[in-house]
């Protein structure tokens, strides 16, 4: 060490006493590199003055000094090492302490597993009605057996099924003591996995799939057999949720069908009614009524032409008008018929020859009229035969009686289309309501087989593969791992404590950090003077620092031991996720 003398300001202004330290008077006077004060050197001059009574060892040294502004980096580290190793070596070792200590009292976690294979049955194409399945059918396939095998999981990982192998194995003692059975069903749920390991066979029916089990725990003994009572359980449970789905699917379906079948006989008796209530206007009666009218507009021309020639014959006069308008009545019965046959009764043409026919009729009837009143048609009287009068009453009669036929007929015909589109709603719900109902009745049949066959068609058996065993070898902690990042969190912790003592310490540690600090010319350097009592006190010193840092460090190692021994968080955390 060195003590360094400058001019321009007090030699002790922004020294410490270690490493470097500055002494002399406070004076702007020059001062020499022995501490003598030479007035004429101060009288000359402002500039940099030459040092008088300079050794030639002095001068070597100012020489040294000044080439110490290209100085590398690795010299600053080693600088800065010689003089802040025991604050970086004691936070090193406290580091790398407290992560040995930690990892070596972490409990060893072991894992066992079981595998589970799942044998895809394909029930018989006869009996299922079923195609198999083919190459795009696979992925669907995969898609919902995944699906199932998380339901059942949900069921397995269920709180009773998790508390009785809980209470079976006695596991987790202390969660249960301090927290109670909920806390310890939360945390073997984080003990268990499931790894699902599809293999599909995309040519074949069969697809074959497995999946495994694990579980994690401090003892492996207990480990390997918590996991083939979760396999156990798995098989378990898959038999029982498919029997109680198959049971219910049947119950349901025989639910269903009741109800079908109910829906298919009302619909049946709504037809039927139906049918009954508007016999002879049903569209399939539409063209016997058309052959009916016709036949009906026969007769009643037949009827007029013959009354037409009774009452001719009655007034002995020639039967020309008479039969003009009976041949002419007859030929418009005959063209509203045909007319009728192709359209309704709204139809333009159809309205036309209807008033002209009502016309032609009153015509007649009133010149009947007049006739049967004992005239003819010059108003002189007739003379009456019994069996023409008679005869032409009967045809009147048959008349009236056609009327009503043909007045009835053209109504059926006229509600036909309206009729038709009533049948043909009760014909679609028919057709749906037996539709559903067959339907149903084959699924129905097929749950019975189901049922009978004890398994359900096309599902899904689980047999255990791979049975767990004990595991020797822990899967976590990875003590590796952990003591590697220990190891750099200890560089590093060194490094930031030779940092900040270094930013603490605001001495100066050489003529490059003097310079650096002030502008003011550094004359000389001095080495201090170490007695025999100053190095009995600095290892005394150092000592004392070792001991009290062995203690702290061994009291934080200890501390943490002991945290990682006994917490469960710390140890779920630096286990990798298992207990």
């Amino acid at each position: 060490m060195w003590k360094a003398f400058w001019r321009g300001r007090s030699p002790t202004e922004g020294c410490s006493s270690s490493p470097w330290s500055c002494s002399g008077a406070a004076s702007p006077s020059r001062w020499t590199a022995r501490g003598s004060f030479r007035p004429d050197v101060a009288a000359a001059g402002t500039g940099r003055p030459p040092v008088i009574g300079r050794s030639p060892r002095e001068s070597e040294m100012m020489q040294n000094a000044n080439a110490g502004h290209a100085a590398s980096g690795l010299e600053w580290a080693r600088a800065v090492w010689h003089r802040r190793k025991w604050p970086a070596l004691v936070a090193f070792v406290a580091v790398l302490a407290a992560t040995v200590g930690v990892t070596g009292n972490l409990p060893n976690v072991y894992e066992s597993a079981a595998t589970v294979l799942v044998e895809h049955q394909q029930a018989p194409k006869s009996i299922a009605g079923a195609p198999a399945d083919n190459g795009g059918d696979a992925w669907l396939r995969v898609s919902e057996l995944e699906t199932w095998l998380r339901t059942i999981i949900q069921h397995v990982l269920s709180r009773s099924q998790l508390s009785d192998l809980i209470t079976r194995f006695d596991l987790y003692p202390d969660v249960r003591r301090t927290a109670g059975m909920d806390a310890a069903v939360e945390r073997m749920r984080r003990d268990v996995r499931f790894q699902f390991k599809g293999v599909r066979q995309p040519t074949g029916d069969d697809a074959t799939i497995a999946f495994s089990l694990s579980y994690r725990g401090r003892d492996p003994g207990t480990a390997a057999r918590v996991a083939n009572a979760l396999a156990v359980l798995y098989v378990e449970e898959n038999s029982k949720i498919r029997q109680q789905q198959t049971a219910g699917t049947a119950e349901f379906l025989r639910a269903q069908l009741d109800g079908a079948q109910r829906d298919l006989e009302q619909q049946e008796q709504r037809i039927a009614e139906f049918k009954v209530r508007h016999n002879g206007e049903l569209p399939e009666q539409q063209a016997a009524n058309l052959a009916a009218l016709g036949a009906l507009n026969q007769q009643l021309i037949v009827n007029i032409q013959r009354r037409d020639t009774l009452a001719r014959q009655r007034l002995e006069i020639p039967g020309v008008a008479g039969d003009t308008i009976s041949a002419r009545l007859a030929k418009l019965h005959q063209q509203l018929a045909d007319l009728r046959a192709k359209y309704t009764d709204q139809y333009p043409e159809v309205v036309r020859v209807k008033e002209e026919i009502s016309a032609l009729e009153r015509h007649v009837a009133s010149d009947g009229g007049r006739r049967a009143a004992g005239e003819d048609a010059t108003g002189g009287p007739l003379v009456k035969d019994p069996a023409v009068e008679s005869e032409l009453a009967a045809l009147r009669t048959d008349e009236q009686g056609l009327r009503g036929q043909i007045a009835a007929y053209q109504q059926r015909i006229e509600n036909t289309p309206v009729i038709g589109q009533e049948l043909s709603q009760l014909t679609r719900d028919y057709t749906a309501a037996t539709e559903l109902y067959q339907t149903l009745l084959q699924r129905y049949e097929g749950a019975q087989l189901e049922e009978r066959m004890g398994q359900r068609m096309q599902g899904d058996q689980f047999r255990i593969l791979d049975p767990a065993v004990a595991s020797r070898v822990p899967v976590a902690p990875k003590r590796f791992l952990l003591r590697l990042i220990g190891l750099l969190l200890a560089a590093g912790a060194a490094v930031g404590a030779a940092h900040l003592a270094e930013i603490a310490d605001t001495s100066f540690h050489g003529l490059d950090d003097l310079r650096a600090f002030t502008s003011v010319p550094v004359l000389a350097s001095i080495p201090p003077i170490i007695t025999a009592a100053d190095l009995v006190r600095r290892r005394r010193r150092a000592g004392l620092t070792v001991l009290a840092a062995a203690l702290g460090v061994a009291a934080i190692a200890g501390a943490l031991s002991h945290l990682a021994h006994s917490n469960a968080a710390l140890i779920n955390l630096l286990a990798g996720g298992g207990m």
